[in-house]
């Protein structure tokens, strides 16, 4: 199968027989996993004893052989085998008078290279990116421009319109009003890397939500760490804090309520939260969908929580007047004046820590933050996520849960546990008021790019630094480890320092230089809830998905999850260009 590999173990030693067990090495602390019983040779037919199991090959393994009797360990190997390799394992006796035992591992059949499709996907799309700047080169050419304009008669769509989540506009889809003359004549220029950075972050998601070619690192790590499936979530989260930095500040320049935004926002949030819990809900496939196994967490659950929150703590503090103050610190004017923000977030995370680490949960030890099962030597096997999973099993039950956690895979936890929990909303929270920061950073530095680079570059290296004093620069031995089933705070500061370096190149390459339209990311960025909803709810209809011809292929799996990805952004293009967007 996919992500396996054959081996056969000859075993030459006389009776008794030996126990194949096997360890992943993307499993911290974690009990020997049984393999196999390989017998003994028969010495009278001179006929070793053989027993052939499949092992993974997405990680390096270490393989444990002992004495089935006394259980006296005889060899341990530490191997990354390949997919679809044929191996095979000889144990034989080196010297009868020692009992000296050796273990030598042979290749029998070399396995596939299976990160070639990707090489092959790059390949074919960077093609088509060279194609396209091509095209773009032969249109600054004024027949070649006049030709094509009179056979297309294109109409102009780059106006300043809504986008989801309060994307930074003029025309906040929290205000359905028109815009006045007086104000959309001085309106400054749409941020468009916002929106590229959005549609960076939610086209990734689609692609791993799909499936990411089956690739291991294209789905969400077991437990402590990141993959590029882990990057994008927060992104969003990040982006959206951004957007509502900018959207209610323009909103107010306008000259709105405050209580007519705060219906807008708590309507916002309400439909967010009723569109995950009603129509992306992935306890479908358990069958029709009740109360029994109605899954209450979930993506657009802690994407409307989260916005109800900060949009309303910016609600309460922001001013018409923003990019105005005048005090003793002018170069922290983005930050002071906003105090009562920070004391309301700073009193949050102490909430999480002192959950996190001092609420007592039965049966676990105090501060637990492992994934249960086979972790931590089998001594926990039913604490997954600690204080977190405990508080949802408590609140919410078990059947209203995510059943499939990630850490089920590498640790084979049982417990549900759910990655957009209670407890982890929290820290979601935090990410997006660090969003929120850098929205205020473009608010009071408007017009000046080098001062907004600076900061961002400035906000990125502090998170960074906190980063390393978190998790001492180490997956697993650190104070708090980078975790995105647990939101741990590690996680939230990696993944700002990220999002800030990110969305200062963005910036730069899209609003500043205008080296970059931002295509084409930008127009699902600009349409972000009709592609994330549409791309779950159509995910298993032609023509994103289809009867593969050999299912234990990565190339195919692939093709199939590029090809949908791809259905997606020319879906949303073709959308920009009919100026159609779907708000809330």
């Amino acid at each position: 199968r996919m992500d396996q590999a054959l081996l056969l173990v000859r075993n030459e030693l006389p009776a008794p027989g030996l126990n194949l067990a096997a360890r992943s090495g993307s499993c911290h602390q974690c009990l020997y996993q049984f393999l196999a019983f390989v017998p003994p040779s028969n010495e009278s037919l001179r006929k070793p004893g053989t027993a052939s199991v499949m092992v993974d090959t997405q990680h390096p393994l270490t393989l444990l052989l002992n004495s089935s009797v006394g259980d006296r360990d005889l060899c341990k190997i530490q191997y990354h085998f390949g997919e679809f390799g044929n191996y095979s394992l000889v144990v034989k006796t080196l010297s009868t008078s020692t009992q000296t035992v050796s273990c030598d591992l042979i290749i029998n059949e070399g396995p596939i290279n299976s990160y070639l499709p990707i090489l092959f996907a790059f390949l074919v799309y960077m093609g088509i990116l060279a194609i396209l700047i091509a095209g773009r080169l032969l249109m600054k050419i004024d027949p070649v421009r006049n030709w094509v304009y009179k056979k297309l008669n294109p109409r102009a769509t780059d106006r300043m319109i809504n986008s989801e989540l309060g994307s930074p506009s003029t025309t906040d889809s929290i205000n359905c009003d028109p815009v006045p003359q007086s104000w959309s004549t001085g309106a400054r220029q749409r941020l468009r890397s916002l929106d590229t950075f959005r549609g960076l972050s939610l086209v990734i998601m689609v692609f791993v939500n799909y499936g990411g070619g089956k690739y291991w690192f294209f789905k969400h790590e077991s437990w402590n760490g990141l993959t590029v499936a882990d990057l994008v979530f927060p992104w969003f989260v990040f982006i959206m804090g951004t957007s509502i930095a900018l959207a209610l500040s323009s909103m107010l320049r306008w000259g709105s309520s405050k209580w007519k935004m705060l219906r807008k926002i708590l309507w916002r949030s309400f439909v967010l939260i009723l569109l995950g819990i009603i129509v992306v809900n992935p306890n479908y496939c358990l069958g029709p969908l009740s109360w029994d196994n109605l899954r209450i967490p979930g993506v657009l659950q802690r994407l409307g929580f989260t916005y109800l929150v900060v949009a309303a703590l910016e609600l309460l503090f922001t001013r018409a007047d923003s990019g105005t103050w005048e005090g003793r610190f002018p170069a922290l004017q983005d930050i002071l004046p906003y105090w009562p923000q920070w004391i309301f977030i700073l009193v949050l995370e102490t909430l999480w820590l002192c959950l996190t680490f001092l609420l007592p949960v039965p049966d676990c030890p105090r501060g637990y933050l492992g994934p249960g099962g086979i972790g931590d030597f089998g001594k926990y096997p039913n604490c997954t996520g600690g204080a977190a999973g405990y508080i949802d099993r408590l609140l919410l039950g078990e059947k209203h849960m995510y059943q499939h956690p990630s850490s089920g895979v590498i640790y084979q936890s049982t417990m549900p546990y759910d990655p957009e929990g209670i407890l982890g909303t929290i820290n979601s929270i935090v990410m997006a008021f660090l969003g929120l920061q850098a929205g205020k950073i473009t608010l009071f530095y408007k017009d000046q790019p080098k001062q907004i680079m600076s900061r961002f570059l400035i906000w990125g290296i502090v998170m960074g630094i906190i980063s390393a004093i978190l998790t001492k620069c180490s997956k697993e031995e650190g104070f708090i480890p980078i975790n995105k089933n647990l939101w741990s705070i590690s996680y939230v500061t990696t993944m700002s320092c990220f999002a800030f370096i990110l969305l200062l190149l963005i910036y730069y390459l899209v609003d500043v230089k205008k080296w970059w339209s931002g295509a084409p990311f930008l127009y699902p960025g600009m349409n972000s809830i009709l592609v994330y909803i549409g791309h779950q709810v159509f995910a298993n209809y032609f023509p994103f998905k289809w009867k593969m011809q050999d299912s234990q292929s990565h190339a195919e799996h692939l093709t199939q999850n590029l090809i949908a990805t791809t259905l997606w952004v020319v879906i949303s293009y073709i959308l920009y260009r009919k100026r159609i967007f779907w708000k809330i």
